[in-house]
C-alpha cells in the first residue's frame, strides 16, 4: 500500500486524551487514510494498515476530519500495542525489487486487454455495414477485397480509420511478442529461486507459463504464508457467510489479489479438463457435477481455493497434488529440448 504521510505535532489537553500515554516517547504523529507512523527516540516505526479494516461509525452522517482520524488511529494503535491483534489488519508491503518483478506479467495482462479492445473496435466498425472480418496480419488485404451488400467498396474515411486501428493492433501485438519472448528466455535460462518455482509449477499438466509466472510473482515468490486460511484470504477466496434473522447467504470475500483470484478460476476449469483423474477433480465431480449451473459455479470457486492450497504445498514443500499428472516443464511448447541443449553446452 503506497501512502503519503502528512505530519502534525501531537496536541496536548482534552482533545487528545489517549495520546498522553505516549507523550514521553512520541515526537511526531503522521497519519493518512490507513497509515500511521510514530517517531520514537530510537527511530521511526511505521505500521501500514488496511484502511478497510479500520472500524468506523455506521451512521450516514458522521463527523470526519484529520484531527478525528488521528485520534481514532492513535486509539487503535494503543489497543494493538496492548495485545489486541484483531483491532486492524497490517499490510505486508513488498520491497521495491519485489514490486518491480511484477511488472512483466502485469504489463502483459494490460497489453492483451488493449489488443482485445482494438480488435473489438475494428469488428464493431465493420459490423455497422454488416461485414465480418478476422483481425490478423492479413487485415489490409481483407479490407481491399471486402464488399458491401451492393458490391461497393468500403467508404474511404472508414477504410483509413480501420488501417490506423490496425497499426495500433500491430504495435500492441509486437509489444506482447517481445514481453513473451523475454519471459520465455528467463524461464529457460535463469536460475533464481522464483524461476525454480515457476518451473516446478509448470511440471504439472494443465499449468502453463502464464499461470505459473503469475502465481509465483504475485504470491509464492515473495510472500510467506502461515496456513491455508491466510492463503485463501489473500486471494479473496474465503467464504463470508451472512446469517441474520431470515437472511442467509454466503459469498466469497473478493478482498484479496484480483489477478490471482481470476487466474485461479481459469486454472480450476483447466484442472478439470487436463487432470480428470486427480483427487481434486474427483471431489468436484462427486459434489457439484450433477448440479445446476449455479451449483457448478459455486463448486468451481471451492475447487479454485483447494487447488491454490494444493499448489502452495507443492511449491513450498514438494507435496504433489494427489493423482496429478506430471509432464515436465521442458516438454511443453517452446521449451522442448532445453535440457539436451544445456547438457551439450556444458
Amino acid at each position: 500500500m503506497a501512502c503519503s504521510l502528512r505530519s502534525r505535532p501531537p496536541r496536548s489537553g482534552s482533545a487528545y486524551p489517549r495520546m498522553r500515554r505516549f507523550s514521553a516517547a512520541t515526537r511526531r504523529v503522521a497519519t493518512v487514510s490507513g497509515c500511521i507512523a510514530f517517531s520514537w527516540p530510537m527511530g521511526v516505526q511505521n505500521q501500514v494498515v488496511d484502511s478497510a479494516s479500520i472500524e468506523v461509525n455506521r451512521r450516514q452522517r458522521r463527523a470526519k476530519s484529520d484531527g478525528l482520524d488521528a485520534v481514532k488511529l492513535v486509539e487503535m494503535l494503543i489497543r494493538w500495542h496492548n495485545g489486541e491483534r484483531k483491532v486492524w489488519k497490517l499490510v505486508r508491503v513488498p520491497s521495491v525489487a519485489e514490486e518491480d518483478q511484477r511488472q512483466l506479467h502485469r504489463e502483459l495482462i494490460e497489453l492483451k486487454a488493449e489488443r482485445t479492445a482494438v480488435s473489438n473496435s475494428i469488428k464493431g466498425l465493420l459490423a455497422t455495414l454488416g461485414l465480418v472480418v478476422i483481425v490478423d496480419e492479413t487485415l489490409p488485404k481483407q479490407l481491399e477485397n471486402i464488399r458491401q451488400w451492393d458490391g461497393a467498396k468500403l467508404p474511404p474515411s472508414l477504410h483509413q480509420r480501420l488501417l490506423r486501428e490496425f497499426a495500433r493492433w500491430q504495435l500492441i501485438n509486437r509489444q506482447i511478442d517481445d514481453r513473451e519472448r523475454e519471459r520465455s528466455a528467463k524461464i529457460r535460462d535463469d536460475k533464481t529461486p522464483q524461476i525454480q518455482k515457476v518451473r516446478r509449477l509448470m511440471n504439472l499438466k494443465g499449468l502453463g507459463q502464464n499461470g505459473a509466472w503469475l502465481l509465483v510473482y504475485e504470491f509464492f515468490g515473495w510472500r510467506q504464508f502461515k496456513n491455508r486460511r491466510e492463503l485463501g484470504s489473500l486471494a479473496g477466496l474465503t467464504p463470508t457467510p451472512y446469517d441474520s434473522g431470515e437472511s442467509r447467504r454466503e459469498h466469497i470475500s473478493k478482498a484479496g489479489n484480483r489477478r490471482v483470484r481470476w487466474m485461479m478460476m481459469e486454472l480450476a476449469w483447466g484442472w478439470l479438463r487436463y487432470q480428470p483423474a486427480s483427487e481434486l477433480s474427483r471431489w468436484y465431480q462427486r459434489r457439484f457435477a450433477q448440479g445446476n449451473t449455479r451449483l457448478r459455479k459455486v463448486g468451481i470457486v471451492a475447487l479454485a481455493r483447494k487447488l491454490l492450497v494444493a499448489l502452495w504445498k507443492y511449491v513450498e514443500g514438494g507435496e504433489e497434488p494427489r493423482g496429478a499428472v506430471m509432464v515436465g516443464w521442458e516438454n511443453k511448447r517452446g521449451y522442448k529440448g532445453v535440457k539436451a541443449r544445456q547438457k551439450k553446452a556444458s
